[in-house]
């Protein structure tokens, strides 16, 4: 494993980092599913041991995951280890079977708080906004908190997990006042839309998180139009049969770079990510054991043109899938 410094802090994190959503379980806000299905914690704590084992030294959560049981599984095995990295987030809400968001600094500090209690920290290495967006920070509030909870010692850092589909008004926002040490963002072979926020935290010395690697598992080869999910699992009503359709045709001029570097299409998806220096650390959601070999073995540098041709088909054929995909939620 190979590690990266997070922006302008003391932090040095691991290359692939492991996304704790998952081994939340199958939570459900209402009728509204918030999880990845049913998950066995047995299965969940061999995963974050394996992680441990391969080198990953970077975990991100949230409190939403699971309503809070994400949490409490990493605060069980690797809460008391000061050498692990652990971020989460705070904002999003369960409310009267209702998914809402508040970013008040009552809200956030005693969120804070409930998270430190879970993950059995007296300290979180790295604090997130959970897709606060312009009217959030524009009020101040949610600003005001953070940095207190910083004064206070209850954090050491923090930043703004940005929308997946409309991520540049927030980092331009936060980057102009120097606010915030980084950002978590979607970048993957399908979704570019964040590409030019690199170049702002190459400049600013922001960490960078590159989050939905593989797109809910859609970059991974693996699914087809007959995949079904549980009632329980988000993907339900995200991956459906013409996103996978037109997202398989969509990439066969991509996914022939795999002839050339001797790879599989997770290894190319992760790899495309990698190559860019300014991301910090990709946090790919890891459920079983399986999951951290597969994240983590066989990734290198694409070649500059690779990439650049990548990007071009960011700009133009994926785009239209990524329409689509946005559609869906």
């Amino acid at each position: 494993m190979q590690y990266r410094n997070f922006g302008n802090t003391d932090l040095k994190v691991s290359e692939i980092g492991f996304g704790a959503w998952a081994i939340g379980g199958a939570a459900m806000i209402g009728n509204t599913a918030i999880g990845w299905g049913n998950a066995d914690d047995s299965v969940s704590i061999k995963a974050i041991k394996a992680a441990l084992d391969a080198g990953i030294n970077f975990f991100d959560t949230a409190d939403i995951y699971g309503l809070g049981h994400s949490e409490e599984l990493l605060g069980k095995i690797i809460g008391k280890d000061k050498e692990i990295i652990i971020a989460t987030k705070g904002g999003n809400v369960a409310r009267n079977e209702q998914f809402t968001v508040d970013y008040s600094g009552k809200h956030l500090i005693l969120a804070c708080e409930n998270s430190l209690k879970r993950l059995q920290r007296e300290t979180i290495d790295y604090y997130q906004l959970h897709s606060a967006r312009l009217q959030h920070l524009e009020n101040n509030e949610c600003i005001e908190a953070m940095q207190l909870l910083q004064q206070q010692g209850k954090i050491r850092y923090w930043g703004l997990s940005l929308n997946t589909f409309e991520p540049l008004p927030e980092a331009e926002w936060l980057s102009n006042r120097n606010l915030g040490n980084g950002f978590q963002l979607v970048l993957n072979l399908l979704n570019q839309r964040s590409l030019p926020i690199l170049k702002w935290a190459e400049e600013k010395k922001y960490g960078i998180i590159a989050r939905m690697p593989l797109q809910f598992g859609l970059l991974t080869g693996k699914f087809d139009q007959k995949i079904e999910f549980a009632n329980s699992d988000h993907r339900k009503n995200r991956l459906t049969q013409e996103v996978v359709a037109a997202c398989a045709q969509a990439l066969e001029p991509v996914w022939k770079l795999c002839e050339k570097y001797h790879c599989s299409k997770t290894q190319l998806a992760l790899s495309y990510i990698k190559s860019y220096p300014q991301v910090s650390t990709i946090i790919t959601g890891i459920r079983t054991p399986e999951h951290v070999f597969s994240n983590t073995a066989g990734l290198f540098q694409l070649d500059t043109d690779d990439i650049h041709l990548i990007e071009m088909y960011g700009q133009e054929q994926l785009a239209a899938v990524l329409q689509i995909i946005q559609k869906q939620g």
